[in-house]
């Protein structure tokens, strides 16, 4: 059907009524905040470590636009950061073929790489990234095993097993009946009401869509009107009048997809809220020898059902000062009346875990089932006959391997769907995730590592980025990284570390930590024939190249880069006295004075070498043309023309290295 030019005009007219009276949210909003546009400008540089902290911490909206139409994902595809890309479409950027900014996204990508990347991805995850947070609270009303609800609803015709804590968080009227009554167990359905209404009400309380047949008519019972009425009376009484708004816009298709999407993002926010103000506040510090003489009653004022153990750790140092603590008398780690809340041997203060400590103090999350169930790991303990799914006049303990930080992520995660992993303990979060089997959370672990943990990477060089700083001590252990990758099988951090080592390759080279590392590689090919390559030494040989080609690409400087090229014949006229690299050359006198290999000096930093007045020479660095102020010095100390030829000796120097190591470890790779 042809739309005609008037009726096409009326519909435009008409939505942007509704966008100008905050009725419709605009896709693609215009954005020009000063965060919004530091976003922009580290989607164009490639920094991914500033993406993250800009989508974590300043909550940017990435599919807003700048003031010349382009969204962050266009900006990252039309600059070739497949990694940028690649997390803004995690985070939820949208890109659907069949929108203009979709089609200006995929048609501007800098390569078939990323091309591919977003015609792969999901599009109705990108779009509603909460859904599976929703699917899995409207899943809970017709769960039969294993069983977690605590309220029966009992109504004329059928009767609803509900969760009470779901709808506390929901829903004021039920908010306040619970809090005054925590023992309740059933609760009746007023005669006047119909089930439908309440069938229908229910089910928005659990996130779950509004039908767009309500029922009603011969055979039910009531009529349309009076299932109306009856929806109108219980938006009321249980105070959710955004229910009564979903119907009157059940018309309209975008209406009711940004209704549903508001209400899910609502229902997540007071569920997170509801999970902050009891499951976190009432977490309890216990003394290790005693916690299993803690009782916790069923019936308490926050509706749990189980608790969460966590063993927290001191030093050596500090036993001597946490048996002194054990002695003192017992105090409440919590506010407030205690609802069936217990009071036992507490502390007030958390030590910091460590794997090499001994476990001293332990704390305690008392929690729900049926937010535990997002787990395959507790749907199957809770599914069996094991002790821990059998109900019990105290609530169960179970006791989880990681610290009580790394706990609180997953629970926090698990309840509200947010992974805001702390770099610090990223890796243990990737462990415990792996542990639990919650594939989504370990994949968030693994983009904290490898986009905050990016540490002093970038695909600009140093002088060339006007933005570039000083760079920050690394917080993390890559040896760390890359086992924890192959240990949870997750190629992202693979990826990452070899890129990682790739970049500051000149650091790690001669270490024994990286000779012991690429034995680790070699040894995870069982049966492994000479005739095999060793994974981890392919990657970084791919990234060292990745890491030079990047600057010659532009200035057409490619040939350099050929590996059977002759470099110092080809750069007679740039290059004085290239020698093969030795240690000798690596442990430069002060007559040549060589390039600093630390943290704080990036790889490519250019050099201006000059005299001091008594003859000594003194290397400082600069930001501006090499070529007018001083001389470029290679890895081993030689001097080149320029920064290319300098760059291209490097890459030879980088490579001769990789193969002196394979030839001591005797590895054919």
């Amino acid at each position: 059907m042809v739309v005609r030019k008037d009726q096409l005009e009326a519909s435009l007219r008409e939505e942007h009524q509704l966008i100008e009276s905050g009725r419709l949210k605009e896709d693609s909003p215009l954005d020009t905040s000063e965060s919004f546009s530091k976003l922009c400008e580290a989607c164009r540089r490639g920094d991914l470590k500033s993406c993250q902290e800009m989508i974590t911490t300043e909550g940017v909206n990435i599919n807003a636009r700048d003031r010349f139409d382009y969204t962050p994902l266009i900006l990252a595809s039309l600059c070739g950061h497949y990694e940028v890309v690649q997390l803004l479409l995690e985070a939820g950027a949208l890109c659907e073929r069949d929108t203009f900014q979709g089609e200006r996204c995929l048609y501007n990508a800098l390569n078939d790489r990323i091309r591919n990347l977003l015609l792969s991805y999901d599009y109705s995850k990108s779009t509603d990234p909460l859904q599976p947070f929703a699917a899995h609270i409207t899943s809970l009303l017709t769960r039969e095993q294993p069983e977690t609800s605590d309220l029966q609803v009992a109504t004329t015709s059928e009767t609803f097993n509900l969760h009470k804590f779901i709808l506390s968080a929901r829903s004021p009227y039920f908010h306040r009946k619970l809090s005054t009554a925590p023992e309740t167990t059933t609760w009746k359905l007023p005669s006047a009401i119909p089930p439908q209404a309440f069938a229908i009400a229910i089910k928005y309380i659990y996130l779950g869509e509004i039908p767009r047949d309500i029922g009603g008519g011969p055979g039910t019972g009531f009529t349309e009107d009076e299932i109306l009425e009856g929806i109108d009376k219980i938006s009321k009484h249980l105070e959710i009048r955004s229910l009564w708004d979903g119907i009157l816009e059940a018309d309209d298709r975008r209406l009711t997809r940004q209704h549903r999407q508001d209400e899910v993002g609502r229902g997540q926010r007071q569920i997170e809220s509801w999970f902050r103000d009891n499951v976190l506040r009432h977490k309890t510090v216990v003394d290790t020898q005693k916690v299993d003489d803690i009782r916790w009653d069923r019936d308490n004022g926050i509706f749990a059902d189980v608790l969460l153990r966590a063993d927290e750790t001191v030093g050596d140092d500090d036993v001597d000062a946490g048996e002194k603590q054990a002695s003192t008398p017992p105090v409440r780690d919590a506010t407030g009346p205690l609802n069936g809340i217990p009071v036992g041997p507490m502390s007030n203060t958390l030590r910091t875990p460590s794997r090499a400590r001994k476990a001293r103090t332990s704390v305690l999350f008392p929690v729900h089932r049926a937010m535990l169930l997002r787990s395959e790991f507790f749907l199957t303990m809770f599914s069996s006959s094991f002790k821990e799914a059998q109900n019990t006049k105290h609530l169960q303990i179970i006791p989880i391997d990681c610290s009580p930080e790394v706990l609180e992520v997953v629970l926090i995660f698990l309840y509200t769907e947010k992974a805001d992993v702390p770099l610090e303990i990223a890796v243990d979060v990737l462990f415990a995730a792996d542990l639990l089997l919650i594939d989504k959370l370990k994949q968030r672990a693994a983009v904290a590592i490898s986009t905050l943990g990016n540490g002093t990477m970038s695909q600009i060089p140093p002088q060339l980025d006007p933005d570039w700083e000083e760079p920050e001590p690394e917080t993390i252990d890559i040896y760390d990284v890359i086992r924890a990758g192959w240990l949870t099988r997750v190629p992202r951090l693979e990826e990452f570390a070899a890129r990682y080592f790739a970049q500051r390759l000149e650091s790690y080279i001669d270490e024994e930590d990286f000779a012991e590392l690429i034995r680790e590689s070699a040894g995870r090919i069982k049966g492994r024939q000479e005739t095999d390559s060793i994974e981890l030494i392919d990657d970084i040989r791919y990234y060292l190249s990745e890491r030079f080609r990047l600057r010659f690409e532009d200035a057409g400087l490619e040939e350099i880069m050929d590996e059977d090229a002759q470099v110092a014949e080809s750069h007679t006229d740039t290059l004085i006295d290239i020698k093969p690299l030795t240690n000798e050359h690596l442990r430069s006198s002060d007559a040549s004075p060589k390039r600093e290999a630390d943290n704080n000096t990036p790889d490519d930093e250019a050099i201006n070498v000059r005299c001091k007045p008594h003859g000594e020479a003194i290397a400082t660095q600069t930001t501006s043309d090499p070529m007018m102020e001083g001389q470029i010095r290679t890895l081993d100390g030689e001097i080149a023309g320029d920064e290319f030829a300098g760059d291209a000796v490097n890459y030879q120097i980088l490579l001769g290295k990789i193969d002196g190591l394979l030839d001591r470890l005797r590895l054919d790779a």
